[in-house]
């Protein structure tokens, strides 16, 4: 079901983030417009308690920083992943 699982914290609390999706797009000189242009990431997830079940009750002690870190650490790690598997 999901094509990544990162542990980390959430509110302190051991969690896990299961990633559903992940797609990142370079940008392009020529694009049409400034989305394609300056490139973007796009990704599907979900918080997990520390046994791989869903948590909804973490999920709800998100804020706008914790979910753009949660973001950030799934662009670090899907990177990685990519790096690990082009060597």
């Amino acid at each position: 079901m999901y094509i990544a699982e990162i542990e980390t914290r959430v509110a302190g609390i051991p969690c896990m983030i299961g990633v559903i999706e992940y797609n990142k797009v370079e940008g392009s000189y020529y694009a049409t417009n400034d989305w394609d242009y300056h490139g973007y990431t796009d990704c599907t997830w979900e918080v997990l308690d520390s046994r791989g079940r869903k948590a909804a009750w973490l999920e709800r002690k998100l804020n706008k920083y914790s979910r753009q870190d949660i973001e950030t650490l799934i662009a670090k790690y899907m990177e990685a992943q990519r790096e690990d598997a082009y060597y």
